[in-house]
């Protein structure tokens, strides 16, 4: 018999519907055995029961014909001395039913090799020769009585002594074969009664086993969801049920728990690091805001300043000194030129942000747009007492189409951000082209950034610090609105740099876009 600790480690390998096939099959299989051993039994009782019958009937019948010999043997006898006295013949009657008799002897011998099987076969045969020879003497006499001449000597044939010894001989051997038919059937029956009351008793064990061990081992996996689900409930989100000792639903409810599990863990990071990337952004939108403050009130100061003071100037009699009213007037341009940069990079980067920035190429020669560019922004250089150095390659230099605003654009931003953020040092402008496309190096030796300060220099409202912008100026735009541009235009942009050694910035252009779709 199986244990309830061998089923209950087997059955959580097997779906619930397995172990209810498995469970539910075994105890019909108890069931089938059961009902075949009862039919077994009940087999064997009809058995015993034709075996007495045959064995009755048999006995009847040998009875019956040894009777039938022994009258007929009687009445020839009987017939033969009155033949020898009395001459006197008999009717037809007495013929007809003399044959009769014989007829009679004859069906019961026949009816008598019914229930012979091969163990009396032999001593059947020998009967049935000896009865049968002698059924022909005794016809032979009454066909021959009423002729004296014809009548044969009764006493001639097989001896009716010998056919009443075989008629014994079968009898004997019928009643040990119906003796021992009947042991083996009762040997039979009490095995069968004993199968039948050990596989009843089995069965209930059996099904009482599988029973304890279907819903142990059930209960042993609910009580595992029923952990991972309290351990859920209670916030631990990293708990996971072990799916590994459950197949089939329950297993499948197991991994789906797990993946639920995972999947809300993940999720709940997600929005964590979202949250935080929310605060980091909202951070960098105030510090963008604060310098944005910043930026707009030192021209806008400027300008109200030096227009106050102009307005001074010509207010009074005396002659205005044309030199500091000419100063006075670049001041004011340069600030109104400071705030509309400012507008015009929030505005970009608004119009990236939605989609609207467009592309417009013309051909253009690049060596010209950075000699113009560098130029234009050469004040910014003295404010930090910065050298420029220019390095265009000339021999590699051609025009481009592309749109020439944006690479204006970002050759300023770059410009002005190594300006800013470089004092008394170097700044190197290079420029060259390869086969097809333009590289722009913009190289410094001012403060430089770290690795960690390098993964996030590019995305908008962000500078290297949180003080960045409110000591050296700016609003963190502008290197977005580079990276932007470039990708644009099809390009890229990248940075190479080293805390107090300087920054190389580096952006890569194609020298034929018209491969490149507009706004890519």
């Amino acid at each position: 018999m199986l244990a309830p600790e061998a089923v209950t480690q087997l059955s959580p390998r097997l779906s619930l519907r397995g172990r209810l096939y498995l469970f539910s099959g075994a105890i019909l299989i108890l069931f089938a055995i059961n009902v075949g051993t009862s039919l077994w039994g009940r087999f064997a009782r009809n058995e015993s029961s034709i075996a007495y019958k045959e064995a009755v009937t048999a006995a009847q019948l040998t009875a019956e014909l040894e009777q039938n010999l022994q009258n007929k043997r009687q009445q020839v006898l009987v017939l033969a001395t009155l033949r020898e006295t009395t001459e006197e013949p008999l009717d037809a009657a007495a013929l007809d039913q003399a044959f009769a008799d014989l007829a009679i002897i004859g069906e019961r011998l026949r009816e008598l090799g019914g229930f012979g099987g091969e163990d009396l076969e032999a001593y059947y045969r020998r009967l049935h020769d000896s009865v049968t020879m002698l059924i022909e003497e005794w016809r032979q006499f009454y066909e021959g009585y009423n002729e004296a001449t014809l009548l044969p000597d009764v006493e001639s044939a097989v001896s009716y002594d010998d056919t009443q010894q075989r008629l014994q001989e079968l009898d004997q051997r019928q009643s040990f074969v119906a003796v021992q038919r009947a042991n083996a059937i009762d040997a039979t029956i009490t095995l069968t009664d004993q199968i039948t009351v050990i596989g009843f008793i089995a069965s209930i064990a059996i099904t009482l086993a599988l029973v304890f061990a279907m819903i142990r081992s059930t209960n042993a996996s609910l009580m595992r969801m029923k952990r991972g689900v309290e351990r859920f409930g209670s916030g631990d989100l990293t708990y996971r049920i072990d799916e590994q000792r459950d197949s089939g639903e329950i297993g499948d409810l197991a991994r789906t728990f797990n993946e639920m599990s995972t999947k809300l863990q993940t999720a709940i990071e997600e929005m964590n690091t979202a949250r935080a990337d929310a605060d980091s952004a909202n951070a960098a939108k105030s510090m963008f805001l604060a310098n944005v403050s910043h930026e707009l009130r030192t021209p806008l100061n400027a300008i109200i300043g030096y227009s106050e003071m102009l307005q001074d100037e010509l207010g009074d009699e005396e002659q205005i000194n044309r030199e500091q009213f000419h100063h006075d007037l670049a001041t004011i341009i340069f600030s109104g030129k400071q705030l509309l940069t400012l507008i015009n990079d929030i505005l970009d980067l608004s119009k990236i942000e939605t989609g609207k920035m467009q592309v417009s190429r013309e051909v253009f020669s690049p060596a010209g747009l950075l000699v113009q560019v560098c130029d234009a922004l050469s004040p910014l250089l003295l404010q930090n007492n910065n050298r420029l150095t220019l390095d265009i390659d000339k021999d590699t230099m051609r025009d481009m189409n592309s749109d020439r605003g944006k690479l204006q654009q970002i050759v300023t931003n770059l410009f002005s951000n190594a300006c800013k953020f470089t004092k008394d040092g170097e700044i190197t402008v290079s420029a060259r082209m390869s086969k097809d496309a333009l590289i722009v190096s913009v190289t410094d030796t001012g403060i430089g950034v770290t690795q960690a300060q390098q993964d996030r220099i590019f995305e908008a409202f962000t500078q290297a610090e949180s003080n960045t912008g409110l000591k050296y100026g700016g609003t963190g735009l502008g290197l977005a609105i580079v990276r932007e541009f470039c990708a644009m235009l099809g390009g890229r942009v990248t940075l190479q740099s080293q805390p107090d050694q300087g920054s190389l910035f580096q952006v890569t252009l194609p020298a034929d876009p018209t491969s490149v779709p507009a706004g890519a």
